[in-house]
């Protein structure tokens, strides 16, 4: 079976590592330094959970479903949270049947989405969040080629869905009584979407609020 090849992705502050059983020590010590800030983002809490999470994103990963990864911040050199590539859709090849099954995967997502982003409170609004969805972004818009980029929050969290529409993604509407919250309410969620032809805009006004370019 194809499926995407497992990457790690560099830039000036973050590193994006292949998320695996390795990361389980930094993650519980990341998870547990201020939970308050979690309160609409489900995050494991303690090694059982982090070991049960990280599990989880691996299976699905070889299921070619999804691309997890550990973001490592380089100024402390450890593992501080974790992002993932994920719902993964290959358009590509014949039609599944019957309709709602799921297609074979491949190894070029035609779409994707970017979710369950965490990072422990010491990476929080350091700019860690801004250049792993850079790096996300890069890889999936200018390796894989994708059609489209979805992000999507709890509609009451204003700090996620304010770090999306910084990136320049496009707000698309809100879906009503979506899922389970994270405070085991139900969510409406906010969908968010950014596309091919937008990347190169979108690409260059990150690349200024990163401070990699100067602004004309």
């Amino acid at each position: 079976m194809l499926m995407p090849a497992l990457v790690t992705l560099s830039g000036r502050s973050v590193r994006l590592e292949p998320l695996s059983l390795a990361a389980v020590d930094d993650l519980v010590a990341a998870a547990s330094e201020d939970r308050s800030t979690y309160t609409f983002t489900r995050v494991p809490n303690g090694r059982d959970e982090v070991v049960s999470y990280v599990e989880a994103a691996m299976a699905e990963q070889a299921e070619g479903r999804t691309m997890p990864f550990a973001i490592r911040w380089l100024n402390t050199d450890r593992v501080v949270g974790a992002t993932r590539l994920m719902h993964l859709e290959y358009w590509q090849g014949p039609m599944p049947w019957p309709p709602g099954t799921r297609g074979a995967v491949g190894d070029i997502p035609s779409v994707a989405d970017i979710g369950y982003t965490w990072l422990g409170a010491s990476a929080q609004g350091t700019g860690v969040n801004r250049e792993s969805k850079f790096l996300l972004l890069s890889h999936a818009f200018e390796t894989w080629n994708v059609h489209r980029i979805t992000l999507k929050a709890d509609v009451r969290n204003t700090r996620s869905r304010a770090a999306i529409e910084a990136l320049g993604a496009h707000f698309d509407g809100v879906r009503r009584a979506d899922s389970r919250g994270a405070d085991n309410t139900v969510r409406d969620t906010a969908f968010y979407s950014i596309l091919n032809s937008e990347w190169p805009l979108v690409r260059e006004r990150l690349l200024m609020r990163l401070g990699l370019v100067e602004a004309a």
